[in-house]
């Protein structure tokens, strides 16, 4: 029956939402259901629908609590959820505001961490074919880590001892906690952009996954991928292992692992390799400057310097030698070569017409061309007569076959 107390449906949608929201008994509460629906919205906030075996509710994390998630959720995922019940009043459905996710069965750091391993993986992060060699001999040794932890002390220790040629770069920073990520992150870009070292270690002491976890994140990884500098990551101990570790270029055991991974030899190794290089070095170059000092003596003792006039003697008596041959051999083929050239000169005159008209023949042509027969002429036409002393212009009257 309608009456004067008609609600819009906004206010019921409204009076809804106030009993819900009032209501002690769901303002908190934990969920446990399957992820379906799944939508991460550009705006920053995660929408889904959870579900059991008969039932389904609509439900909203925020931007602001998706930043406290330490993993991605997935479609068909099964977690514990905590929040508040509330009602959408532009539908007039009720969901739930999640504030909190956990997964169920494996903890939210497991989780997080198995599924950037997997990423990166598929990347190629991984491949040992991107491992780049650590110096031989690095003259210059970055180490980014805690200044207040044992790792460093451990590191510069050893350094000291078993390395002592080598200069300790230090770059102090958080190693967990907020901002640690951030701060491994920019150490490591920060010692390429300055080229300031010829390797790095970066690493901290052991501790739960809490503790170790700022070397599990993606921009430091991505960070030791792209580094020019050989990386060698060495973080807790030997049964710890981060997502740093995987994409280093060495991954040592423990910080003084990797503190001996970069010093090659300890101080008296160093010591005997020197002076062994040196024996090597003092042999080679006496043995060259025996040679080249044997070679001089043989130089010194040799005609030339001995007698140098006997040498331009000599070289002077086989020019004058080689000067007569070829005045000779210039001669001769001048000779051959003239007499020859008389020869065809003779020839050439012998079949010379000049030489035929002589004897008292002619030669008649018309138009530049020999005439060969009475039929290359007609009567009345003009004609040249080449005779021995010139030629004559004639006019053909007549002629016989």
């Amino acid at each position: 029956m309608i009456t004067s107390k008609t609600l819009t449906i906004t206010q019921l949608n409204f009076y809804v939402k106030s009993l819900l929201e009032g209501d002690r008994n769901i303002s908190s509460v934990c969920v446990k259901g399957e992820i379906s629906n799944l939508t991460y919205h550009g705006s920053g906030h995660i929408y889904m629908t959870l579900k059991d075996e008969k039932s389904a509710v609509r439900a909203v994390m925020f931007a602001g609590d998706r930043r406290n998630l330490k993993f991605r959720l997935e479609e068909g995922m099964k977690i514990f959820a905590a929040g508040r019940v509330t009602l959408y009043g532009a539908t007039g459905s009720y969901q739930v505001i999640l504030s909190d996710i956990q997964p169920d069965g494996v903890g939210a750091l497991n989780l997080a961490y198995e599924q950037l391993k997997q990423k990166l993986e598929a990347e190629g992060l991984f491949d040992s074919r991107h491992k780049k060699p650590l110096p031989e001999l690095p003259s210059r040794i970055g180490v980014i880590t805690s200044p207040t932890g044992a790792a460093v002390q451990d590191i510069c220790n050893i350094l000291k001892r078993r390395y002592p040629i080598g200069t300790i770069i230090f770059c102090p920073v958080l190693v967990q906690g907020s901002g640690a990520a951030a701060e491994l992150t920019e150490a490591v870009r920060r010692f390429n952009r300055l080229g300031c070292a010829d390797v790095i270690i970066i690493g901290r002491g052991g501790g739960s996954i809490e503790d170790l976890w700022a070397f599990n994140d993606e921009n430091l990884a991505r960070a030791v991928y792209d580094s020019e500098i050989p990386v060698v990551s060495a973080v807790g101990h030997e049964t710890d292992f981060t997502i740093c570790d995987f994409v280093a270029d060495v991954r040592a055991s423990t910080p003084s692992a990797g503190a001996e991974l970069v010093s090659p030899y300890e101080a008296h190794a160093l010591r005997d390799h020197i002076s062994f290089l040196r024996g090597r070095l003092y042999t080679a170059v006496k043995a060259r400057l025996d040679s080249e000092r044997n070679r001089c003596q043989l130089l010194a003792d040799s005609q030339v310097f001995a007698d140098p006039y006997a040498l331009t003697a000599s070289k002077r008596s086989e020019l004058q030698q080689l000067t007569h041959n070829l005045h000779e051999y210039y001669t001769d083929t001048l000779t051959d070569k003239s007499i020859a050239l008389v020869s065809l000169s003779e020839r050439l005159h012998a079949l010379s017409p000049l030489n035929v008209l002589a004897r008292g023949y002619a030669i008649a042509e018309k138009q530049h061309q020999i005439l060969k027969s009475v039929q290359d002429v007609e009567l009345s036409e003009e004609i040249i007569v080449h005779l021995s002393d010139g030629k004559l212009h004639c006019t053909v009257t007549g002629k016989e076959e």
